[in-house]
């Protein structure tokens, strides 16, 4: 089925994934789980919560496999790859038009919102980012990866967790300081906001090597122009276009609000992204200074010689991580 794993679509923390093909000759996307370290926690949460699992933007479980110590889960393929390869490759930066990226971010945020009301449980992924978010043939974006998923009763506005969860540069800080308020299904909309944002600004939103050190943080940045009416600069496109950008950038913004209180449901997130934007109010700036994990970024990016060796690495950080 995926002629003894020779075609290798990505690897991570969790293992690798290869491309496969079932006997009736549909492909597939073979999840192969590394060696566990919390006995199979990974494998039972993916099984357990993306069983329940039915909707357009969320990848399909088509069936999973344990033979002694190796555990596998095979996906419907999607042969357009990760949504990464889109925003930061220079060649599709150039290629890939507005309204098509457009129609991307209101899939992933369809996807999100019914992972939050849609199923009889309330699914937390804890890891959204534009490597977990897969496009089918049509570029229909689907969630991906529920390594690190709890299941929560629809009922709890707020959730227990032992240890924060998910990747540096899109863990909501509350996952990390316990005084900015429990954790809840705000935790994911803080992690949509920042890959709304390096959708609106085709870049990563931390780049020690921008060229003037203002842009290092791309929020940052973007917030200052807006806020002082500047252009975007997106060159040659539509007021349609510019309107789809500008959307994107202010919910983007709503959505990273450093308390969670402040932050809307994905349920409001579909309004604003859907609404004209002179209705759309900018927030608050919601920082004043480069995030924790932002700042782990920027120092592991300029002591770096490459910048192409910086990688987002997903974690589990406990208290004990913390200074």
């Amino acid at each position: 089925m995926t002629k003894n794993f020779k075609d290798k679509l990505a690897e991570g923390g969790y293992g690798s994934v290869f491309k496969g093909k079932l006997r009736s000759g549909h492909h597939v996307a073979i999840k192969l789980l590394g060696k566990s370290k919390d006995n199979g926690q990974d494998f039972t949460n993916e099984v357990a919560s993306i069983g329940r699992i039915h909707h357009a933007n969320v990848a399909k479980l088509i069936g999973f496999c344990v033979e002694g110590s190796k555990q596998a889960l095979v996906y419907d393929f999607m042969s357009n790859g990760s949504l990464d390869k889109i925003i930061f490759t220079e060649e599709n930066k150039n290629t890939f038009g507005w309204k098509k990226m457009f129609d991307i971010v209101l899939g992933v945020a369809q996807g999100i919102h019914y992972l939050h009301q849609g199923c009889d449980m309330q699914i937390l992924h804890f890891d959204i980012k534009p490597h977990n978010i897969l496009l089918d043939e049509n570029f229909n974006p689907k969630v991906f990866d529920f390594g690190l998923a709890k299941l929560y009763s629809v009922d709890d506005s707020i959730v227990s967790l032992t240890a924060a969860r998910g990747t540096i540069g899109y863990i909501a800080p509350e996952l990390v300081y316990e005084n900015l308020g429990g954790i809840s299904y705000k935790a994911h909309v803080y992690s949509f906001g920042m890959l709304l944002m390096e959708m609106a600004g085709r870049r990563k939103n931390v780049n020690a090597f921008a060229d003037h050190t203002s842009q290092i943080y791309f929020p940052s940045w973007i917030y200052d122009r807006l806020d002082q009416g500047e252009d975007l600069e997106l060159g040659d496109v539509s007021d349609d276009e510019k309107a789809m950008v500008t959307k994107m950038i202010i919910t983007a913004f709503w959505c990273i609000q450093l308390l969670p209180s402040n932050r809307p449901s994905m349920n409001k997130v579909l309004k604003m992204l859907e609404s004209d934007v002179e209705l759309l109010e900018m927030p608050p700036k919601p920082f004043h200074q480069l995030p924790l994990e932002t700042s782990m970024m920027v120092d592991s990016c300029e002591n770096s010689n490459d910048e192409s060796s910086t990688s987002l690495d997903t974690v589990i950080i406990t208290s004990s991580n913390i200074a």
